[in-house]
């Protein structure tokens, strides 16, 4: 029970859910299998609500999707460098469907439940993904937002081809990013015009390539700024909502800026007067000036002047028009909506509507009405929620919700559509999940491991935990598995070696280390088992927890639904570190002796314990969902048992009067230590 600023109690009011809701997991690329920021990093947590919400307001009103991003020039481009050294062999949707194949297989490992893992290339959800991509982007046309802008697209002379996406690298131009950039977009997700790349090279030559004009559809972005402006001050508000979201939303939302080094300032001001009209700003402290604009348009052409004349700059973050359309042939076919050429639908546009196409066909799977997606997507009783990694808020923060808006019926746009209209999205934005402390990436230096090469070394349920106690949602974290920390084992190896002692707490394997499950939780329950067994022959015993047992139940119920509900993760795994250890000691005292009480006082005491078992078990049940879901076997329960519409109720009301547990045998364990631990003990 809270207390006012007065010390009178009061009921925290409960966290509100929706009826139905959609869970979205960030989209793999088909050109890889699964390395552990992907599962780590975002897919766990995902997971873990989905498998929450299913419990909290029934499986059948869930809907948890996500599947392999199969189109773009970077998985095109990694079947042609694959094939070209001899690694595959193969089509193109050979290599996607072997990719999507072993990815399936890795979240199934992980315990990663999606009700539909699709492809947006592959069988059916290819065809469902390419009739919604359609429809989407007829509306937008028919809802006047979109354009055909001509832009220059870089080409490469001495292979004769234009280049797309990755097939061009340099430095992006946005001001105060080192990232790597390709034709349009950098690593960060900043967007820009090709012409604006700094130092452009062809990965198909190493030559510069040259520029040739191109036109495509696009989505009117900068239109809904003040949308977007309003939006952000409605997520401002929400606890839901994690601060790193509004926050980057909002750096896009600014005039169109050029940023100048002051080396050419004097350039600058000579030629100053034939730049479309602006505004200059003065900031000493900086090496740089800035210029500002009202109109993208007038940014775009003082940027062309600028380097015509020699002048080096980088444009500021502002809101771009949104490509939807490209030439590249391994993509989703555009609708011919004027007289333009064939074209083919961009990735990163295609892959934000993907949900809804996973959406339709897991209902279609179910034998659903072809408009039930709508239940999910389009009413105030349902919520989206899109979990993704930081550097993804532009597309899914920005170029989704506004798009969304687009397609509103009414001709004044809103960001609270009313019942029928797609709704907004709420996003799950977690920090990066870093690997010995920098940030890894498959296509980088860094190089982490994969996510089926940790299960040599630990258990799912032993990573899924550890992640979820990083607050991600709040900063990047870094991944120390020990197996993998190459410096620690060289220092612990040469102590060994000079006969030191190597007990120091740092050679101890975070990921281990906690032990909350596989040494703590593990022990409460086999001690009711077998106290159970030898006592009352494994009959669970018909009598109530006591009021405290029942009170502290609750009490770490409520705080654990309130801290996921604002999808503090690691809050949630911090709510059951103390409850089950407080069970430990309680358990420890009340069952040293069994043999000493009556049966009235030992039945008492291990339904107390059995209360604790059961609650712990119930709030586990997302995160570790082979451990529990063996319990529950164990138990000889029904699935109901994780339901929150009795949460609170003992285990006797699932099963009633003289209730038999399966028989446990000796040295059971329901959290399991992976075999590598037991052999690294021998040694």
């Amino acid at each position: 029970m809270a207390k006012n600023k007065d010390g009178k109690p009061f009921e925290i009011p409960r966290p509100a859910f929706p009826k139905r809701a959609v869970i979205t997991g960030g989209m793999p690329y088909g050109n890889k299998e699964l390395h552990f920021g992907h599962v780590g990093g975002m897919m766990v947590f995902a997971d873990t609500y989905a498998r929450f919400l299913r419990d909290r307001i029934g499986e059948e009103n869930v809907i948890f999707v996500s599947g392999t991003d199969c189109y773009g020039s970077p998985i095109a481009e990694g079947w042609r460098k694959k094939c070209e050294s001899g690694e595959f062999e193969g089509t193109l949707e050979q290599f996607v469907k072997m990719n999507h194949d072993k990815q399936k297989a890795t979240l199934d490992a992980y315990g990663i439940s999606p009700n539909l893992f699709g492809a947006s290339g592959l069988g059916r959800t290819k065809e469902i993904h390419a009739d919604v991509t359609d429809r989407f982007i007829r509306s937008l046309y028919k809802k006047g937002q979109l354009e055909r802008i001509t832009t220059m697209q870089f080409f490469d002379e001495k292979a004769g081809v234009f280049l797309n996406g990755r097939q061009v690298i340099g430095k992006c131009p946005v001001e105060g990013c080192s990232a790597k950039g390709y034709a349009d977009e950098c690593d960060l997700g900043h967007q820009y015009m090709p012409e604006n790349l700094i130092d452009p090279i062809s990965t198909l030559t190493g030559e510069t390539p040259s520029m040739k004009p191109v036109t495509n559809w696009y989505f009117k972005l900068p239109e809904y700024n003040d949308l977007m402006k309003g939006w952000i001050g409605d997520l401002q508000k929400r606890k839901d909502i994690r601060p790193v979201v509004w926050k980057t939303i909002d750096e896009f939302l600014k005039p169109p800026a050029i940023y100048i080094m002051r080396q050419f300032e004097e350039k600058y001001l000579a030629i100053k007067d034939k730049l479309p009209a602006h505004e200059y700003f003065e900031e000493p402290k900086k090496p740089s000036f800035t210029i500002q604009f009202e109109k993208l348009a007038d940014s775009d052409e003082a940027h062309r002047i600028l380097t015509e004349n020699g002048i080096r700059c980088r444009t500021g973050k502002t809101l771009v028009p949104f490509r939807l359309t490209g030439n590249i042939d391994w993509s989703v076919p555009a609708p011919q909506l004027e007289d333009e050429e064939k074209l083919t639908v961009w990735v990163w546009p295609e892959s934000l509507w993907a949900p809804i196409s996973f959406t339709e066909a897991y209902l279609e799977q179910q034998g659903k009405p072809a408009d039930e997606w709508k239940k999910f997507w389009c009413s105030k009783d349902a919520q989206v929620y899109q979990f993704i990694g930081q550097d993804n808020i532009y597309f899914y923060g920005i170029a989704e919700p506004a798009m969304w808006m687009a397609q509103q019926a009414a001709e004044e746009k809103t960001f609270d559509p009313p019942e029928g209209e797609l709704q907004m999205p709420t996003i799950v934005a977690n920090f990066h999940i870093l690997f010995l402390n920098k940030k890894a990436s498959s296509s980088g230096d860094i190089k982490p491991p994969m996510a089926d090469e940790l299960l040599q070394y630990y258990t799912p349920e032993q990573l899924r935990m550890h992640w979820l106690e990083f607050g991600l949602g709040q900063q990047s974290v870094s991944f120390f598995p020990k197996p993998f920390n190459k410096p620690l084992l060289e220092e612990e190896a040469e102590k060994k070696a000079l006969g030191e002692p190597t007990n120091d707490p740092k050679f101890t394997d975070p990921v281990t280390k906690n032990g909350l499950l596989t040494n703590v939780y593990n022990r409460i329950i086999r001690t009711a088992f077998y106290t159970t067994q030898k006592r009352f022959d494994g009959v669970l015993p018909d009598v109530q927890p006591e009021e405290k047992f029942l009170a502290e139940g609750k009490k770490a119920v409520l705080d654990y639904e309130r801290q996921m509900s604002r999808f503090a993760f690691h809050q949630c795994t911090y709510v059951l570190d103390s409850y089950i250890r407080n069970g430990s000691k309680y358990m420890a005292k009340a069952l040293a002796k069994p043999d000493e009480l009556s049966d009235e006082e030992l039945s008492q005491a291990l339904a107390n314990v059995f209360y604790i078992i059961r609650i712990a078990g119930v709030l586990l049940h997302p995160m570790a969902p082979f451990g529990t879901e063996k319990l529950r076997e164990y138990l000889q329960a029904p699935e109901k048992l994780w339901s929150w519409d009795t949460i609170f109720e003992p285990i006797n009301y699932f099963v009633g009067e003289g209730h038999k547990l399966k028989f446990l045998p000796p040295r059971t364990d329901f959290f399991t230590r992976h075999e590598s631990e037991f052999a690294t003990e021998e040694n």
